[in-house]
């Protein structure tokens, strides 16, 4: 399992959320009745310190970040965040990790 967020994305989160750089972003499931990768539930964000993280990744001095109970959420997944410029929005893109 791989995070991976572009640089886009990180300058959205910095605009919408007015983030400095050194914030975190904590990635953790939350209930939704949308769906993301697994029904009833959808991936929120914190501008949060980590407590145990277990997964990290930094764009544009922003550290994203999943907790280690967090995890079951991509098991088998990357997780890519990029940004849709005709929305003026970020995605979420779950990728199959390959099989070796």
């Amino acid at each position: 399992m791989n995070i991976m967020i572009s640089p886009q994305a990180a300058a959205w989160f910095k605009r919408e959320l007015s983030l400095r750089d050194g914030a975190h972003i904590r990635l953790f499931p939350r209930y939704s009745s949308g769906g993301g990768l697994h029904p009833g539930f959808s991936l929120g964000i914190a501008n949060e310190q980590p407590a145990r993280p277990a997964a990290a990744f930094e764009q544009d001095h922003l550290t994203f970040y999943m907790e280690e109970q967090d995890l079951w959420y991509l098991e088998g997944y990357n997780l890519s965040i990029v940004y849709a410029e005709a929305e003026d929005d970020i995605e979420y893109r779950y990728e199959p990790v390959p099989v070796v």
